[in-house]
């Protein structure tokens, strides 16, 4: 592609290191003793988070306090804040009413840091589930790890535990989550702009439309570059309300299917990915920000 200086870099040793968002630093040593297949790592991440709005359901009534974690940024952050409460390392599980309050981020980005420790490529994922609601893409993020016996990337949902399981009637492996499962930001894209799919059937809550599609593009670009922001992070560059036009011109068009195809085609674009986010400061993070709490 023109204008792309070749880097080479391998893609699995990319992402079996951490990233900003993903490195425990001094806190590392509460991811000791973690098993390393992948049903005991999936139980360690949900024996230690609870999703916002799961809790009430599983009979946790969440005050507004503990929804403040929602906010931390980095696992280093996290897994400061979990130790302020409980030093045990993450193999101890945490009762209900002491676990995090998290999303389907942070699901997500804590099982990525503890394979990435481990040694194991990760990368979090954006985009959209379809096991939520019928006809309908969830807003979501799952985790794809390489499975060095398969050789292939595979999808795991660690926020599915037994009860949202059963509370979903899920049926398939939720640590290979099928691809109708799960929509990157970049094919749900590519399902609107082909007249696949209703943009407005993509979203969470009253927000959906193009706008919201192309806010997991940029969200899910960041994650392939190991900087998983948060779903709401924006008001700069790609995620200027400004740019939240349902009607771009074609030059923004083409410039977002851009985007999105590289993320789509990102196991045999991976490099293009990595160039493309250092030469387009739009896609930066402003030079202000600081993933850290606010």
């Amino acid at each position: 592609m023109p204008g792309f200086q070749r880097q080479v870099v391998n893609p699995l040793s990319f992402y079996s290191t951490p990233g900003v968002m993903t490195n425990p630093g001094t806190h590392a040593s509460m991811l000791a003793g973690i098993p390393d297949d992948m049903v005991s790592i999936c139980q360690v991440v949900q024996s230690n988070l609870v999703h916002v709005f799961w809790a009430e359901r599983m009979g946790l009534a969440l005050t507004e306090h503990q929804k403040l974690t929602l906010q931390i940024r980095p696992v280093v952050e996290k897994l400061a804040h979990m130790s302020e409460e409980n030093d045990q390392p993450l193999t101890v599980p945490r009762p209900l009413n002491k676990r995090q309050v998290g999303n389907c981020r942070d699901f997500s980005v804590l099982l990525c840091t503890i394979l990435r420790h481990k040694g194991i490529p990760a990368r979090a994922r954006c985009g959209f589930g379809t096991y939520f609601l019928p006809d309908h893409y969830e807003d979501h993020w799952v985790c794809e790890y390489w499975n060095a016996k398969l050789k292939r990337w595979t999808m795991v949902d660690s926020q599915l535990d037994s009860f949202q399981r059963e509370a979903l009637h899920i049926s398939f492996d939720s640590l290979d989550v099928p691809p109708e499962g799960f929509i990157t930001g970049g094919r749900a894209w590519e399902m609107y702009r082909t007249g696949k799919a209703d943009p407005d059937k993509f979203g969470i809550m009253d927000m959906h439309g193009p706008w919201f599609v192309w806010g997991n593009v940029v969200r899910d670009f960041l994650s392939l570059n190991k900087i998983e922001i948060l779903p709401w992070d924006g008001g700069w560059g790609f995620l200027d309300h400004r740019l939240s036009d349902p009607r771009p011109n074609k030059e923004t068009l083409r410039l977002y299917d851009r985007v999105a195809r590289m993320t789509v085609n990102v196991n045999n674009e991976f490099e293009k990915v990595l160039a493309y986010y250092k030469q387009e400061p739009r896609l930066h993070i402003p030079s202000e920000w600081e993933p850290a709490r606010e």
